[in-house]
Order: structure tokens, then C-alpha cells, then sequence
């Protein structure tokens, strides 16, 4: 009789915990299972938008152009190795703030509008509008403050992108942040962005495909990435509290009927 009421118990305490679903960590599980799949892919680059900061930099055969439009930094072809060399005689450039009208003010062309446009279409503006004062210019443009922050199931940080790198996608940034937990919700990725006064806020399906075609896999300047916990992590860290009461009734119940069955 004791055996049975072991058993008996055994069996309303897992059936207690059953709830607990099945976890899907499988990136793209919906994908067909062949050796290769070939799809058309639209590159998104990022656009400039106000309150971004841009590096700069304008190389001519003429060192005082140079320096008339680098703000004081002297950029010199021939040093030692035959490389370029830069030679500082003013303030330090650093960088250009895109202000709230989505304007830079850069020397001798005065305010020019960037927002909206890639570094790409900034720098061939620049060289168009530079060749006017000197031939054959170079123009390097970089975005300086490129990062976002994942939360959640990724362990909490502001990522900072490297101004060479301008194409982050959202399995790069989970990356970036040491990849999502066994306990994150990989069908339930939210994603916010604040672009031209509004915010947006999308829920990505990690285990499905469509996410690769989503205008939100690909990150920009300041997203949030949160990664939501999954019932099993929940239960995990507050079974005590949550089942408190249910413990209790449960040994009480065990006592009476180890008292009645004796």
C-alpha cells in the first residue's frame, strides 16, 4: 500500500510540471533539408540619420587644400613606406554630427544635407562638390557611433560596431552578444527602432525562414534587440515562490494519507 502512495505521488508531482512545452532551438527549422539553397539577397546599407556622427577625411595632391578641408589635419602622399602620412597643425577632427535638420556643416561647402543617404552617395557628393577647388580627391566617410543593444536571453549589452562595418544582421548582433540562451524565445526576437519621430517594434520568428526577408533583420543605429525568456526559465527561477502553497497542500495531503493507508 505504501508503494502505491509513492507512486500515486510521484505521478501528481510530474504531471505538476508538465506544463513546461517543448523548446524549438533550432535556427530556420522550416528550412528544406537540402544540400543547397539559392536565393536572391537585396543588400540594405544604412542611412544616415540625425544625431549620427561621420568621420571624414579629404586627401588631394595639395597639402594646404588638405588642410583647409580637414579641419587643420595635413594628409600627406609619400611618407615612409610610400603610404599616406598625416601630420596634425590644428584641433583634432572629430567627426561631424549630423544635427536635427539632418545637416552637416563642413568646411568651405558650407551646410550640406546627409540624412537619408549612405556614406557611399555622401562621399561621391563630397568628391563632386571638392573637385570644384582641386582635382583627383579622395574622400573617405565612415559612420563613428554605429551600435545597438541586445537585452534579455542574450546577456545585456551595447554593442559598438567598428566604422568598417556598416551591414550587421541580426544572427551577427546575437553573435556580437554571445548567441541567445537555451531559454530564449527564438520565435519571439522583438526588435525596436526609432526612425524619422516614430517607434517601431517587430517580433521576429527565429525558427522561421521569413525572418531573412524581414526589413528588420538587418540592424541599425541604436536598435534594441530583447530576447524574451521562455516558460522554463521563468519556472526555473521562481518555482519556490510560485508553488509555495501547492508544496505545502502537497506534503500536507501525503501526511494524511500516510496516516489513513498505515
Amino acid at each position: 500500500m505504501k508503494i502505491k502512495l509513492v507512486l500515486f505521488l510521484s505521478l501528481l508531482f510530474f504531471a505538476s510540471c508538465s506544463s513546461l512545452r517543448t523548446r524549438n532551438i533550432v535556427y530556420f527549422s522550416d528550412l528544406e533539408q537540402k544540400p543547397l539553397i539559392t536565393e536572391q539577397v537585396e543588400m540594405k546599407r544604412l542611412t544616415i540619420k540625425p544625431g549620427d556622427l561621420l568621420s571624414i577625411d579629404v586627401l588631394t595632391p595639395n597639402m594646404e587644400t588638405n588642410m583647409l578641408f580637414n579641419r587643420g589635419i595635413v594628409m600627406e602622399e609619400g611618407g615612409t613606406g610610400g603610404g599616406q602620412m598625416m601630420r596634425q597643425l590644428g584641433n583634432e577632427n572629430e567627426g561631424y554630427l549630423v544635427d536635427t535638420k539632418g545637416t552637416i556643416d563642413f568646411p568651405v561647402l558650407g551646410n550640406m544635407r546627409v540624412q537619408g543617404l549612405t556614406t557611399e552617395q555622401v562621399r561621391d557628393t563630397l568628391m563632386l562638390k571638392v573637385h570644384d577647388y582641386v582635382q583627383d580627391p579622395i574622400v573617405k566617410v565612415r559612420l563613428q557611433n554605429f551600435r545597438f543593444t541586445m537585452m534579455g536571453e542574450t546577456g545585456p549589452r551595447v554593442v559598438d560596431v567598428p566604422a568598417d562595418n556598416e551591414e550587421v544582421n541580426l544572427l551577427e548582433g546575437l553573435a556580437m552578444a554571445g548567441g541567445i540562451s537555451i531559454y530564449g524565445k527564438m520565435n519571439n526576437v522583438l526588435v525596436i527602432r526609432e526612425q524619422d519621430g516614430q517607434r517601431t517594434m517587430a517580433r521576429l520568428n527565429l525558427n522561421s525562414k521569413e525572418t531573412l526577408a524581414s526589413p528588420y533583420f538587418y540592424l541599425q543605429q541604436n536598435d534594441i534587440v530583447y530576447v524574451e525568456p521562455d516558460k522554463a526559465k521563468i519556472a526555473g527561477t521562481s518555482f519556490i515562490r510560485r508553488n509555495w502553497a501547492f508544496a505545502v497542500g502537497l506534503v500536507s495531503s501525503a501526511f494524511v494519507l500516510y496516516r489513513l493507508f498505515q
